[in-house]
């Protein structure tokens, strides 16, 4: 007895007990903190609830007169299962409060959130009684349940909508007959993914209120905006009821719907054109049958950018009003002045259908932010706009006249493509010898020395569809502003040389300077040189005076030998009706 009453008396003092082996338990009682004390037992008369997990967002829990549906393990005290909602694979769905389970139940239910989880012990009167369950609960038997709750709603419920985030900008919302596109999540009121629109990469895409979706999702999309997100939540009997989808949706679950709007629109709807910038000076606008070049970025209605000419540096170039695209962007490039920005929406009946087209997916609304740079109408001429003429104006530039002028050359958007000022030298042509392109052979026309004006050309009479690799777009309107410094005058249409006096009668034999009867291209390029620098003869203005030289002889070198003779040499009069640039 001295042990056990000596180690009493050490019993004040822990440190006592380390030289005690038999005792360490006791001293690491002494170093450990505080135990909580203990429930206290249970008597066996109401129900004991312990919450082994409660969630931490709990924004409904169980109420008498509440729909749930839950998973249990029913066992008795000793451990032994005597039923289990997972063995059957669904779960246990009913009425809480209204005597469609056992007392005990009834209780332990309420106040439940879903995905919490309690452990439930119920007395014999609260449960099946003195009398039991043939076979499975026997009379007086103590009953635990482990209950996990999936679901939770009431028959008075409604479509709950929760919106985490709306646009600045919301110019219309979702209306009955409107067609929408959107992705969503779809989950149990416990989180448990059913399906999604975002792992199958194609939005859900359906009218909204005529009855194509459940009357909850009908319910919950109205009043969104494109770009909008929102939570809506739908009780059974507005969702897929009391037998589910017979897939993956079971019989009374709530649905849980994570949505964000991409597209609206109405099959009643047209085009609708927002002006971003019109230019102050718009002399014309854009009509059925013109041709137009214009930039635009092409996006979907959420944003979502599908397609743009800047990408490519080019610009989208097409008529207007005869087809060549969709319908939507033929009418809304109509009335457009050059230099203008808008947006054009077109709803997809006037787009890309329900089909699509590439990157545009199927009865997607299309959003394009054009900038027209220029057009033009196939019949159109040049233009020509005389901005000064100097008062002594009575010597008019015409077809062979040799010219010296300054220009600034732009497109019709302002885009400066080349000036002669830049070069510090004027621009000399003959007018009307295809040294230019023909709008500008027109446009330099009855033009005086000091006269300023300016000359649009279409591209038919310009550069046409293929314009100048690296300098001028195809089918680019030109715009010349030109100032004409010289002018010397031109020789009659045909000739390339033309005396200023009368023609020697022995002019083969002046020109035939050897006398051999037979006349080299030597002989006769010093000869006519001889008579340009004399004057008594002149050379067409703005060629090369070697060329114009071939050109006669060969024409009067009819044998092609590299000799003309004296039965060769004719001058222009005596021609019969040959047509030569010659004497």
């Amino acid at each position: 007895m001295a042990g056990p009453a000596a180690v009493r008396r050490r019993g004040p003092g822990c440190g006592a007990l380390l030289l005690l082996p038999a005792l360490l338990v006791s001293w690491a009682a002494c170093q450990a903190p505080p135990v909580p004390a203990a429930e206290p037992p249970w008597d066996g008369a109401d129900v004991r609830v312990e919450r082994r997990f409660v969630p931490e967002s709990c924004p409904r829990a169980v109420r008498p007169g509440d729909f749930v549906r839950y998973h249990y393990l029913g066992a008795f005290p000793d451990g032994t299962r005597f039923d289990s909602s997972y063995d059957r694979g669904s779960t246990f769905n009913v009425f809480v409060g209204k005597g469609q389970l056992i007392a005990g139940m009834d209780k332990a239910l309420v106040g439940m959130c879903v995905n919490e989880r309690r452990f439930v012990k119920i007395p014999p009167k609260l449960a099946y009684g003195s009398e039991g369950v043939s076979g499975v609960i026997p009379p007086n038997a103590v009953l635990h349940f482990d209950v996990l709750l999936i679901d939770l709603w009431n028959s008075e419920d409604e479509v709950q909508v929760q919106t985490y985030f709306k646009p600045e900008k919301c110019p219309r919302t979702v209306q009955v007959s409107d067609f929408v596109r959107y992705h969503y999540n779809g989950t149990f009121l416990d989180g448990t993914l059913f399906d999604s629109s975002h792992n199958r990469m194609r939005t859900y895409d359906t009218y909204v209120g005529i009855g194509w979706l459940i009357p909850g999702m009908d319910q919950g999309l109205l009043g969104m905006c494109v770009g909008e997100k929102r939570i809506i939540t739908i009780p059974p009997f507005l969702a897929y009821g009391e037998e589910g989808d017979g897939k993956e949706i079971p019989g009374q679950a709530s649905l849980v719907f994570d949505v964000v709007l991409l597209d609206l629109h109405n099959p009643k709807d047209g085009i609708s054109i927002e002006n971003q910038h019109v230019p102050e000076s718009c002399e014309r606008r854009s009509q059925t049958g013109d041709f137009l070049r214009y930039h635009y970025n092409g996006t979907l209605l959420d944003g979502t950018l599908f397609d743009s000419s800047y990408s490519r540096n080019r610009t989208y170039d097409t008529y207007v009003g005869k087809g060549y695209v969709i319908a939507g962007m033929d009418e809304g490039l109509l009335g457009v002045c050059t230099g203008e920005k808008r947006r054009i929406i077109i709803p997809p009946h006037l787009g890309y259908g329900e089909e699509g087209r590439g990157k545009i997916p199927g009865s997607a609304v299309l959003v394009f932010d054009i900038h027209v740079v220029d057009f033009h109408n196939p019949s159109d001429s040049v233009s020509i706009t005389v901005n000064y003429k100097p008062s002594n104006c009575t010597v008019l530039s015409k077809k062979g006249d040799y010219l010296k002028y300054h220009y600034n050359a732009s497109l019709l958007d302002g885009t400066l493509l080349d000036s002669t000022h830049s070069l510090g030298k004027t621009y000399n042509i003959v007018l009307g010898s295809g040294q230019v392109v023909v709008g500008m052979d027109m446009g330099l026309q009855d033009m005086c020395v000091g006269e300023r004006r300016t000359v649009v050309i279409p591209p038919h009479l310009g550069y046409g569809e293929d314009g100048v690799e690296g300098e001028v777009p195809g089918s680019a309107v030109l715009v010349f502003d030109i100032e004409l410094l010289e002018l010397v005058s031109g020789l009659p249409e045909g000739y390339m040389f033309v005396w200023n006096g009368e023609v020697s009668p022995n002019l083969f034999e002046e020109i035939d300077q050897n006398h051999d009867g037979e006349v080299l291209l030597e002989e006769f390029s010093d000869y006519i040189q001889a008579q340009v620098d004399s004057g008594k003869g002149k050379l067409a203005p703005g060629f090369d005076f070697e060329k114009i030289v071939k050109n006669m002889f060969t024409n009067q070198d009819r044998d092609g030998n590299g000799k003309v003779t004296a039965e060769e040499f004719k001058l222009k009069d005596q021609e019969a009706k040959e047509e030569h640039d010659e004497l």
